[in-house]
């Protein structure tokens, strides 16, 4: 079972609020005996001094030597350092400041100071924005000033303090710990003991998410049986992430998304994840992806990037090209911005359209097949294959523009692996190995004697009756058990170094 930490540098510290049996001092904390450093621990870390080597540092430092889930993280208190690096991770805060502050006045050189608690915050206009700090900083109490020149701008974001708190917030703080804390382990044991525990982030309005619901429930099923306590989350549950040992994402993934965040914050805190946030940079910009497959000389079709701002010559590329040509934005998922140009006019046209969304656009040479390979590899190694056939009088496996969701997609066949041709499964190989150890999809085309790479997907699709076909179960078990590898092999590491 989970043990709660809440670390202080003095008893006196926590005078204005109620006793707890999970307060501890930094000093007793320090000084724990192994028997009681349990790995998979929740410490919350109010010490006053979180500069480097301060208590609130060392806390912190240790909970992760130790395995265990803190907040602040190391990395967030880094981060903190420097308040400006928030905008790594969101460059679009800036711009929504304005909408968000707007009732706090018109002002030159008005300055707004406010804190906020576990992501609460006392003004009813600010907790997006409030929750948004909290996401990128997860920290106790952030202390947080704003000033408005030509416009609102963030000066500081700061780590707070227990002792810097007055009658008002020293309430407001009681109460949203008690959320938080309560949050964290607001789930009933059930009789049966799980091992480990997983959320597995969906998106329930997504068109054409990567797993349907009843994959989604098999995923839960199959990992109940080997002992992972399952949750469903969504893209508001980002501060819930050091709740659990591992994240699935079975969302369609992209780099400026919350999927991406998750992924990213997931893995910054020792999670088990998949997709790990490297793979998901790699697979979902397609620019990226013919760079890498091209300086490795695995075969795509023919393949050249235009730019927006450089002057197009069509003649040249229609006498590289010739029509039918491709057309692709760099981040398309499910045949989203592809489009195929059957003369100079449809070009210039679709590349006028598609310049509004990207600097960069693929051109590429349209292969016809009647079906799309798809190998699943997990660890470098293939773990299923299907074929997906063209939408009937399309050139795609899906066609959007159809009405009704069922003549969306074109039909399937799901094969056995070792009935696929030798040389489809290593050119694959070849090509996965390149992005990582995960869970990827390897998208070829088989055309006159030679296989072609497409794309490699990084949360490829799982769905009931389809690439489940052949293996069952098993398919479900492969993943959820190679989760649970990876996460005896982590805890293992921290009992080893302990």
């Amino acid at each position: 079972m989970h043990s709660l930490y809440i670390l202080v540098d003095s008893q006196e510290d926590w005078t204005p609020y109620y006793p707890t049996a999970d307060l501890m001092t930094f000093e007793v904390y320090l000084t724990l005996p192994e028997s009681k450093k349990p790995g998979k621990a929740q410490v919350i870390n109010l010490c006053r001094d979180y500069n480097y080597l301060g208590t609130g540092y060392y806390c912190s430092l240790l909970a992760e030597a130790r395995g265990q889930r803190v907040i602040p993280s190391i990395r967030s208190i880094n981060d903190l350092a420097n308040h400006y690096y928030y905008r790594l991770y969101d460059n679009n805060l800036d711009k929504s400041l304005d909408k968000h502050l707007v009732k706090f006045g018109q002002s030159d050189a008005e300055i707004l100071a406010i804190k906020i608690f576990f992501g609460r915050v006392s003004y009813p206009s600010l907790e997006k924005l409030a929750r948004r700090l909290f996401e990128l900083y997860p920290c106790p109490i952030l202390a947080v000033n704003f000033k408005r020149g030509s416009r609102w701008e963030i000066v500081s974001v700061i780590p707070g303090t227990l002792a810097d708190l007055n009658e008002v917030e020293q309430n407001q703080f009681a109460t949203a710990i008690d959320a938080y804390s309560r949050k964290i382990w607001r789930k009933p044991r059930s009789r049966k003991r799980f091992r480990f525990e997983m959320a597995i982030l969906c998106n329930p309005n997504e068109a054409l998410p990567p797993s349907d619901n009843k994959a989604i429930k098999n995923f839960i099923r199959i990992g109940n049986d080997l002992g992972l306590d399952i949750d469903i989350i969504d893209k508001h549950d980002y501060a819930r992430l050091l709740e659990y040992d591992a994240l699935f994402i079975r969302e369609t993934t992209a780099i400026n998304h919350h999927t991406y965040r998750f992924a990213k914050r997931a893995e910054s805190e020792g999670l088990v994840v998949l997709d790990d946030p490297d793979s998901i940079l790699k697979c979902t910009n397609k620019v990226f992806l013919a760079d890498l497959l091209s300086t490795h000389n695995i075969p795509t079709p023919k393949t050249q990037l235009i730019l927006r701002n450089k002057m197009l010559d069509f003649h040249e590329l229609e006498q590289t090209f010739g029509y039918p040509v491709v057309l692709k934005i760099p981040n398309g998922s499910f045949s989203r911005g592809v489009v195929k140009a059957h003369s100079r006019d449809e070009l210039e046209k679709y590349c006028t359209e598609l310049f509004k969304e990207s600097a960069i656009l693929l051109l590429q040479e349209y292969v016809r097949t009647d079906y799309d390979w798809r190998i699943g590899f997990l660890n470098n190694r293939p773990l299923y294959a299907c074929k997906y056939y063209m939408v009937r009088g399309h050139w795609q496996i899906y066609n959007h523009n159809n009405a009704k969701p069922e003549d969306q997609s074109g039909d399937f066949e799901t094969i056995a692996i070792h009935e696929v041709p030798k040389d489809i499964i290593r050119t694959a190989t070849k090509a996965v190995k390149l992005i990582g150890e995960g869970f990827y999809g390897v998208d070829l085309k088989q055309v006159a004697g030679r296989n072609v790479i497409i794309e490699i997907n990084d949360n490829p699709s799982i769905d009931s009756g389809v690439e489940d076909l052949y293996l069952g179960d098993d398919l479900y078990r492969i993943i959820m058990e190679e989760f649970i590898r990876r996460l005896e092999r982590k805890y293992s590491a921290f009992s080893y170094k302990e």
